[in-house]
C-alpha cells in the first residue's frame, strides 16, 4: 500500500523561508504579550510562531507534518506532531491559540475548533487567519488548491465564527488584504 501525497512535506524547506508580514496584526488580535503559553495550531515550519516567540512565554507548535516541523526551530519552539482535531494537551493549557492559514486545511474543522477552545485556559484567546474566501482572488486560490487535490475547504469569517458557538463566547471579524482574522475570547 502506497502512502498518499504530502503537499506539505514537498513544500516544507521553501515554506521555512518565507516570513510572516502580519506580525502587528497578529500581536494585536491575539492580545500579545502575555507571559503565558501560546498554541501555533497547524504552526507547520514554525514561521509564524517564531516570528511572535518574543511576545510569549512560551509557544508550541502543532502539526501534523513531519516534513513542516523538521524545519522549526527546536531550541526556541515547542514542537507536537498532532492533528488539530486531537490536540495532546490537557484542557486550559494555553493563554493563546493561533491558527494561520491552515483551517482550510484540516480535515473535520467543527472538531478542529472544539479542540482549540477546549486546550484554550479561560479569559483566553483564539485567533484564527485565513484567506479571506469573499475576495476574488482567494476563490482562484481555493480553485488551484482543488485541482492540487490539496482537500481545501474554505469558510467565511462568519462561518468560522458558526464554529465557535460554544458557552457564551465572544467573536470579532478583522478583514483586510485579502485576509480575515477571526478572534474568539473565551470568557473566564
Amino acid at each position: 500500500m502506497s502512502m498518499p501525497f504530502d503537499h506539505f512535506d514537498f513544500i516544507a524547506p521553501i515554506f521555512s523561508r518565507v516570513s510572516y508580514s502580519s506580525i502587528d496584526d497578529m500581536v494585536k488580535h491575539a492580545a500579545l504579550p502575555t507571559p503565558g503559553r501560546v498554541l501555533d495550531a497547524g504552526g507547520g515550519t514554525g514561521r509564524v510562531a517564531s516570528a511572535i516567540r518574543e511576545h510569549a512565554g512560551e509557544v508550541v507548535i502543532a502539526d501534523p507534518s513531519f516534513g513542516m516541523l523538521r524545519q522549526a526551530d527546536r531550541t526556541r519552539l515547542g514542537l507536537a506532531c498532532a492533528n488539530s482535531e486531537s490536540l495532546p494537551f490537557p484542557d486550559g493549557t494555553f493563554e493563546r491559540v493561533i491558527m494561520v492559514d491552515a483551517l482550510h486545511h484540516v480535515i473535520d474543522q467543527r472538531e478542529t475548533a472544539r479542540e482549540m477552545y477546549r486546550v484554550l485556559k479561560p479569559g483566553g484567546r483564539i485567533v484564527i487567519e485565513e484567506p479571506d474566501i469573499r475576495k476574488f482572488g482567494v476563490k482562484l486560490i481555493a480553485v488551484a488548491e482543488k485541482l492540487l487535490l490539496m482537500r481545501s475547504h474554505f469558510l467565511s469569517p462568519g462561518e468560522i465564527v458558526e464554529l465557535f458557538s460554544f458557552d457564551s463566547s465572544k467573536a470579532s471579524i478583522h478583514a483586510a488584504e485579502g485576509n480575515a482574522w477571526v478572534v474568539i475570547e473565551k470568557p473566564a
